[in-house]
């Protein structure tokens, strides 16, 4: 009976258990001979009752991490051109007829202190309200300054031979890869942070700006200021200069994102210019029965078309490029490069064929540029001047 009595009764809750413990151990001769001392974690009351040591030091803030809702510096850039997506594949000559999105800035808002105007950020008035910026005659002459300084005296043969071998594929992986939209604005940054560690750097052009090598010869130095010293095929050798300095690289802010392409009149108009509507309708009967000229493989070197295609309207008056496939909008870039170059009319874009005519007053140009296979910029035969002139040096 006692033993059942004494189950029946309720045994006390645990607080009150663990109470009785601690109030028991605290006064405990154990604690007083092993000088026992619990450990922080078990003792949270005396963390609280701890003061500071010095009560008017301030506070170091909670770290946040960075917010796009923060108010950021528009960032100075004292390069003297028009900020652009691409330098090879836009040209400020050919005047867009709209746009195809509103005026947002794609280096981010309020990142950069040139007004963006749909096409690009010009360097001289950065209020413009306009879609097409006005030019400075004085910048010219600031790029004309700043390249002579950098620059500096002009290579020796041997220096020259001595760069061309630290760029060779066997000596170095350093390359940057110029593809279908040429020369971009972000691309300077990577030409920079190569120069970091090395005097010249490989480029390697693939794809539609190869049709016009020598816009993207001296887009390259016209931008970055260095000097190409070397060209085989689409590989180019780009150095940076004597006196180029890596701490005072220029301020490049770079595009978050690919901003929309403007709205361009078309290429294929409905009547062929010079043509009747009877003369375009027969025209284009016969258009894709014409031999093709050659076949243009995907992300290929396209640097001897234009010579011929030159040669092509020599014995024909309608030509074909068999273009299968490649991109819609590359062999349209490709027939819009054709047109001014080679010069020749644009007849069609169908069942990716690329089909011209040379038109009733054909003439073909007089200063023919025929490409040779390697081409040396900073030969001393050819003198100092810019890739315009550097063209017409051949290998010896």
């Amino acid at each position: 009976m006692v033993l059942t009595g004494l189950s029946r009764q309720k045994h006390p809750p645990l607080s009150k258990a663990v109470r009785f413990l601690t109030r028991h151990l605290s006064t405990s001769k154990l604690r007083d001979h092993y000088s026992f001392q619990p450990p922080p974690s078990l003792s949270p009351d005396t963390q609280k009752t701890k003061s500071s040591p010095n009560p008017n030091k301030k506070h170091k803030p909670r770290y946040r991490p960075p917010s796009s809702l923060d108010q950021i510096k528009p960032t100075h850039s004292d390069l003297p051109f028009d900020f652009r997506f691409s330098y090879t594949e836009s040209s400020p000559k050919v005047r867009a007829i709209g746009l195809r999105e509103p005026k947002y800035s794609p280096f981010g808002p309020g990142r950069l202190d040139r007004e963006w105007t749909g096409i690009c950020a010009p360097a001289v008035d950065p209020k413009v309200k306009s879609v097409e910026g006005t030019e400075d005659s004085k910048l010219e002459a600031k790029k004309k300054l700043l390249r002579g300084r950098i620059q500096g005296a002009p290579l020796t043969e041997a220096e020259r031979k001595f760069l061309l071998e630290k760029c060779q594929r066997n000596r170095t992986k350093r390359q940057i890869n110029l593809g279908r939209d040429g020369l971009t604005h972000n691309m300077l940054n990577d030409i920079h942070n190569h120069w970091k560690f090395t005097e010249a750097v490989r480029i390697k052009c693939l794809g539609v700006p190869t049709v016009d090598m020598k816009n993207v010869c001296s887009q390259l130095e016209d931008k970055t200021f260095g000097k190409i010293i070397q060209r085989h095929g689409g590989t180019l050798i780009l150095y940076r200069g004597r006196n180029y300095n890596c701490k005072k690289r220029p301020v490049i802010p770079l595009m978050l994102w690919k901003p929309q392409e403007p709205v361009y009149p078309r290429l294929i108009k409905t009547t062929i210019d010079g043509l009747s509507i009877e003369e375009t309708k027969e025209m284009r009967k016969r258009e894709l029965a014409v031999p093709a000229l050659t076949k243009l493989a995907k992300n290929g070197y396209y640097g001897s078309l234009v010579p011929m295609l030159r040669d092509a309207f020599l014995v024909s008056e309608l030509v074909r490029i068999d273009c299968t496939g490649l991109e819609r909008s590359d062999y349209k870039k490709i027939g819009c490069k054709l047109r001014d170059l080679v010069p020749c009319i644009l007849v069609t874009f169908d069942k990716e064929q690329i089909v011209v005519w040379k038109g009733k007053d054909y003439k073909p140009p007089e200063d023919r540029h025929f490409l040779t296979d390697r081409e040396f910029f900073d030969d001393p035969s050819c003198g100092m001047e810019s890739s315009d002139s550097s063209d017409d040096c051949k290998d010896q």
